[in-house]
């Protein structure tokens, strides 16, 4: 008799450990979060910095009293003429410093040509070459607010206008790109057309 009931708890508790093993997976199957979606966003594309209009050095030939006369130099674009005295060795002792512009701003195949101090002031060749040749034409893409100044009908204030805009939508191409500019009319543009390079 004692047997029986040993084996009938045997099976109650061996049923009631199952029903609450079944009852427990229940709850952990149930009760279990659900499932954490993982989103990657690409990163927001960056902007392409605009090619920038990078001027090409440029050549000069130096010649007359200086240390290292009859040079051709390369220098960088809007240079003036006491770098390209700078690259030669500078003034020779005889120079006549007094003739020659040092503030100018040489171009692409200038001569620079120093004169001396013995040399005459009648001597064709030297009065013709104090400075850099290009004679009355201003580079609009590199003139100063002066150099603007000298051009027919240009005051201060449309001067660097011209410098603002040129630092702002980039290089002069033609006379058309010189008429965005505020205050200059048909009238000016005529004017100044033999006057400006857009080099």
């Amino acid at each position: 008799m004692s047997e029986t009931v040993s084996s009938r708890s045997t099976l109650i508790i061996s049923a009631i450990v199952i029903i609450v093993i079944v009852i427990g997976s229940g709850i952990l199957l149930f009760s279990r979060p659900d499932a954490v979606q993982i989103t990657i966003n690409p990163p927001l594309p960056t902007e392409t910095p605009v090619p920038t209009n990078t001027p090409s050095p440029i050549l000069i030939y130096v010649t007359g009293a200086v240390n290292e006369p009859q040079q051709t130099i390369t220098l960088p674009f809007a240079s003036r003429v006491s770098d390209a005295i700078d690259a030669v060795g500078g003034f020779a002792g005889d120079a006549d410093m007094t003739r020659v512009n040092l503030a100018g701003i040489v171009r692409d195949g200038d001569q620079i040509h120093v004169p001396s101090v013995n040399d005459s002031l009648d001597n064709t060749e030297i009065s013709t070459l104090p400075t850099p040749s290009g004679g009355a034409v201003i580079y609009i893409n590199s003139a100063t607010v002066e150099e603007l100044e000298t051009l027919p009908g240009v005051g201060p204030t449309t001067a660097q206008r011209i410098i603002e805009y040129r630092e702002e939508n980039g290089a002069f191409t033609s006379l058309e790109d010189l008429d965005n500019v505020s205050g200059i009319g048909p009238a000016m543009l005529e004017a100044v057309a033999d006057l400006v390079s857009f080099e």
